[in-house]
C-alpha cells in the first residue's frame, strides 16, 4: 500500500513541477496501440490487462491471463501515407511479477528530396532527386507487480525515444511512466502517469553548406540544435463488468486524460488543466466474439458564422478469440481531425508454460 501511495504522490508532484513548461512533443505516443483499445476510443487505463498494458497502464501487465503474450499491430493513416506499427512481448516471472518489452514506430517513407534538384548551372536535373524517411521510434521496458493488498497492482516503464528526419536531423529522448490498478468485485480502477518527469528530446541537425544556401535563398531559417520537452499527462480510468447472461457479457470503461500544457480544445478546459474524456464499451459472446464501440475527442468547433457546435469522434471494433490462444481484433478509427478513417488490425498470442 505504501508503494502505491508513493507512486500517486510522486505523479502529483511531477505534474505540479512541470505544469509551466511551454513546449511538448512526441505526440505519436498519444495515438494508442491495439485494435481492441482503439475500437473502445482508448478507454483503457483501468481495464487493460494484457501485453498492450505496457502502453496503457503498465500495472495491468501483472493481471495478464497467460504466462507469455505477444502483440502485433499495423495501421496506416492519411490514405496510407503514414504507417504506424507496434510489437510487444510480456512474460510472467512468477505469480506476482511481469516484465514487458514494446516497440512503436510511426513513419512516412520514400519522401522526395528536391534540395539538389538544380545543378550548379541552374538546370533541373531529376537524377539529383533522392528519397528519405521521417520516422519516430519508441522502445519501452516495463515491469509490473501485484501488491500484497488483494486487487492492487503497480508498474512502470522506461522509455527510449529516437526520432529521425532522413540524414538531416535526429533526436534522442528518455522518459518514465508509472501506473496503478485496483480491482474489487466487478469494478476496475486505474491511474496512469505518462512522462512523469517530462521526457526530453535532444535534437541535432546536420545541415550541409549546399542546404544552407538553399535555406537562405528560400527565406527559411537554418535549424539549430535544440531541446524539446514532453510534459506529463495524468489519466484516470475506471470500468465495470456487467454479465448479461451466461453467454453474453459487457464491459463499460471511462478514461479522463488530463494535460497540463495550457488550454486545449477539450470538453473540460482551463489554463492549468484540460480534461479529455473517453468512453468505451465491449460486448462479448461466450468470451469468443466481441463487438466494441466508443466515443472520444470531444471538441467545440466554430464555423464561419461564429456558430459553435460540439463534435465527437466515434470508433468501432470487433474481435474474435480462437482456442483461447489467438486473438484477432479490428477497429475503424482515426487519429483526430483527419477525415480519413483507418482500418486497424492487431494480433495477440497467448502462451502458457507446461
Amino acid at each position: 500500500m505504501k508503494r502505491a501511495l508513493f507512486i500517486i504522490i510522486f505523479l502529483a508532484c511531477s505534474l505540479g513541477i512541470f505544469a509551466q513548461a511551454p513546449k511538448y512533443s512526441n505526440e505519436f505516443l498519444a495515438i494508442g496501440v491495439g485494435a481492441r483499445s482503439l475500437g473502445m476510443s482508448n478507454a483503457q487505463a483501468g481495464i487493460s490487462a494484457d501485453v498492450t498494458s505496457a502502453y496503457w497502464n503498465p500495472a495491468g501487465l501483472a493481471n495478464q491471463s497467460s504466462d507469455i503474450q505477444i502483440g502485433l499491430m499495423h495501421n496506416e493513416y492519411f490514405a496510407g501515407i503514414a504507417k504506424y506499427d507496434y510489437a510487444g512481448f510480456s512474460m510472467k516471472l512468477d505469480t506476482v511479477a511481469t516484465v514487458g518489452f514494446s516497440v512503436i514506430r510511426m513513419g512516412v517513407d520514400d519522401i522526395p528530396n528536391t534540395i539538389n534538384l538544380y545543378d550548379n548551372q541552374g538546370n533541373i536535373n531529376y537524377n539529383r532527386i533522392t528519397k528519405f524517411s521521417v520516422a519516430d521510434y519508441a522502445i519501452m521496458f516495463s515491469y509490473a507487480r501485484k501488491s500484497k493488498i488483494k486487487g492492487l497492482s503497480y508498474g512502470g516503464n522506461v522509455k527510449i525515444i529516437y526520432r529521425q528526419l532522413g540524414n538531416f536531423a535526429q533526436a534522442y529522448g528518455f522518459g518514465l511512466d508509472l501506473g496503478v490498478q485496483y480491482q474489487t468485485g466487478k469494478w476496475q480502477f486505474g491511474v496512469m502517469g505518462r512522462d512523469i518527469t517530462s521526457t526530453f528530446n535532444a535534437w541535432t541537425f546536420d545541415v550541409s553548406e549546399n542546404m544552407k544556401d538553399v535555406f537562405e535563398a528560400t527565406g527559411n531559417e537554418i535549424p539549430e540544435n535544440s531541446l524539446e520537452v514532453t510534459l506529463p499527462r495524468l489519466i484516470l480510468g475506471g470500468g465495470r463488468q456487467i454479465n448479461i447472461s451466461d453467454n453474453f457479457s459487457s464491459l463499460l470503461a471511462l478514461d479522463l486524460e488530463m494535460t497540463f500544457d495550457g488550454k486545449r480544445n477539450t470538453l473540460i478546459k482551463s489554463n492549468f488543466v484540460s480534461v479529455d474524456p473517453r468512453l468505451g464499451v465491449e460486448f462479448g459472446f461466450k468470451n469468443i466474439v466481441f463487438v466494441r464501440g466508443g466515443v472520444g475527442n470531444i471538441q467545440q468547433e466554430t464555423d464561419f458564422g461564429d456558430k459553435k457546435t460540439t463534435t465527437l469522434q466515434p470508433n468501432f471494433g470487433v474481435g474474435v478469440k480462437i482456442k483461447k490462444m489467438i486473438s484477432i481484433d479490428y477497429a475503424l478509427t482515426n487519429i483526430g481531425d483527419s477525415y480519413f478513417y483507418s482500418n486497424v488490425f492487431s494480433l495477440r498470442v497467448d502462451l502458457n508454460r507446461k
